[in-house]
């Protein structure tokens, strides 16, 4: 390609082609490689149930060994299958499984998919789980499900359902007696209705949210 010189040379330097190829090279920015499939994968199974269908869902989410034999071997997720007998979903999550293995399988940072999830609205409305958690929507509801996952493989920190949380939970709820929760308000944290006032002072029983600190 030829390219017209309108002002004055008043200096050159020949580049050399090595010295090129090494100008190009540092203007790259490299992607981390996709992660390969073993053979066998360890994984784990959540059954999701929606008060808007009679078919529950079941989430599957299976991961891959990182860095075996080494100091910093780690599971991380791989690919993800939603299975349901309610078809009225099913374009939806087929393109979803697709999409979030897709994100799964290049690696780096992935955690960022839960709050992507967990911030859809049904426009429908939401629903209450069983013990009073409010879900906007099936889909924020599986993004749950990924950080629960998320947290158990030690990808993510968290006490989602831990049994240290599930016991204070219990303590809680033994204190108050059985009307802990008649007059619970919505916790503005995880949106459960499991606000209750306790020693002067508003917890969340389902999160361990408290005004308090």
């Amino acid at each position: 390609m030829s390219v017209k010189i309108d002002s004055k040379i008043t200096g050159y330097e020949v580049v050399k082609a090595e010295d090129k190829n090494k100008q190009e090279d540092n203007n790259v920015t490299h992607i981390a490689p996709l992660l390969e499939r073993d053979e066998v994968l360890v994984g784990s199974t959540y059954k999701i149930k929606t008060p808007h269908s009679e078919h529950a869902m079941y989430i599957t989410i299976n991961d891959v060994l990182v860095s075996v034999g080494e100091a910093d071997e780690h599971r991380r997720p791989f690919e993800i299958f939603i299975n349901t007998k309610n078809m009225e979903h099913f374009m939806w999550i087929v393109t979803l499984t697709r999409i979030i293995s897709a994100i799964f399988r290049k690696g780096g940072d992935v955690t960022f998919l839960v709050e992507e999830l967990k911030a859809v609205f049904d426009p429908r409305g939401g629903y209450y789980k069983k013990g009073g958690r409010y879900m906007p929507s099936i889909v924020a509801e599986i993004g749950e499900v990924i950080q629960q996952h998320m947290v158990s493989i030690g990808m993510m920190e968290g006490t989602l359902n831990s049994p240290e949380l599930a016991l204070k939970k219990q303590q809680i709820q033994e204190k108050l007696g059985d009307d802990a929760l008649k007059n619970a308000s919505q916790c503005p944290k995880c949106s459960a209705m499991c606000m209750v006032r306790m020693d002067n002072c508003d917890t969340c029983l389902d999160c361990g949210h408290s005004k308090c600190g």
